[in-house]
């Protein structure tokens, strides 16, 4: 079969190619999925240069979620419509994954956009419900929202009842997210700390931050006392720190995410957050946006426009 391989660690993509591997086989406890799209994020491409926690031994398959069609396995018919979530192995044509982590697909998503779904919208919920304690009417400024996590997190508060202010640092972005999403304000980055005072009437009291960096340190400027401000990541590529006066100052807490981890340290709420997006899904209260379907040909073109950040939402290899 077809798979995207990273046989060596590289800035550029050097390492990783598209390649002729042997492909998995019906074994028990496992479900063989004919993969029909599976969805870029982040943490891909940063495990592509040896940048994220988890660090596979080499050579390795990329791709964390997916959605396909069941060639066999237990618990499913062949032909059934899943989504499953693989951590690895996801970037090619065939995959198999423990018959816990499939579930059907939402019969109203398409397969890339059920294979959106997953990993974004299990960090917005960890952050918004589980660390956040997200509650309707509260202001939250979410960061980054116009790529795949930072506009989840903008459909999930907005499901969940809160006013909700979307930044990035492209108006136009802005602008094509707040006609799809109803946000309650959109605002542009850098500068946005008074902006946010002025529409909240103080500060924001829940802040999702994706991006680190110069974000982080306006966003201690703006939040409401007693806030939280949850850290997501750093695609800023700068790790901020902030002094400890300001946290006591202002009485703010900051919180660490991280989605997948949560549900390792707490299995029985991990399953439960599983559950609950898609549930949300299945409902129709949460939709991702697919900005792109690629061929897994062009899987290069993906990367690159996910380093550029010239996406809206998600991007989807299709093989």
């Amino acid at each position: 079969m077809k798979a995207l391989v990273v046989s060596a660690l590289s800035p550029d993509l050097s390492g990783t190619a598209l390649s002729d591997v042997a492909a998995p086989q019906p074994a028990p406890g496992k479900v063989l999925v004919r993969v029909k799209a599976a969805a870029l994020n982040y943490p891909d491409l940063l495990m592509t240069r040896g940048d994220y926690q988890l660090k596979p031994p080499l050579p390795f398959i990329p791709g964390m979620e997916i959605a396909g069609e069941v060639i066999a396995g237990d618990g499913f018919a062949p032909g059934a419509a899943v989504v499953c979530g693989t951590r690895l192995g996801g970037f090619a044509e065939l995959v198999s994954v423990d018959a816990d982590a499939v579930r059907a697909k939402p019969a109203h998503l398409s397969y890339a956009e059920a294979a959106g779904v997953g990993a974004a919208y299990l960090t917005a919920y960890v952050a918004l419900i589980r660390l956040g304690a997200a509650q309707p009417g509260e202001w939250a400024l979410i960061h980054g929202a116009t790529g795949g996590v930072g506009l989840a997190a903008v459909d999930l508060a907005k499901a969940l009842g809160c006013r909700v202010i979307a930044t990035s640092r492209s108006a136009e972005k802005l602008a094509t997210v707040a006609a799809t999403y109803p946000v309650d304000a959109a605002v542009t980055t850098p500068g946005f700390r008074e902006r946010v005072k002025e529409i909240t009437g103080g500060g924001a009291k829940l802040i999702y931050d994706p991006v680190g960096g110069d974000t982080f340190d306006e966003s201690t400027r703006c939040i409401a006392f007693g806030g939280r401000l949850l850290v997501v990541g750093f695609t800023s590529g700068r790790i901020a720190t902030v002094p400890t006066n300001i946290p006591l100052i202002k009485g703010f807490s900051v919180i660490g995410v991280r989605a997948g981890e949560y549900g390792r340290q707490f299995p029985d709420k991990g399953r439960e957050n599983q559950d609950a997006i898609w549930r949300l899904a299945a409902e129709g209260r949460i939709r991702p946006h697919v900005h792109a379907e690629v061929p897994l040909d062009d899987w290069r073109a993906a990367f690159e426009m996910m380093r550029d950040s010239r996406m809206i939402g998600k991007l989807v290899l299709v093989p």
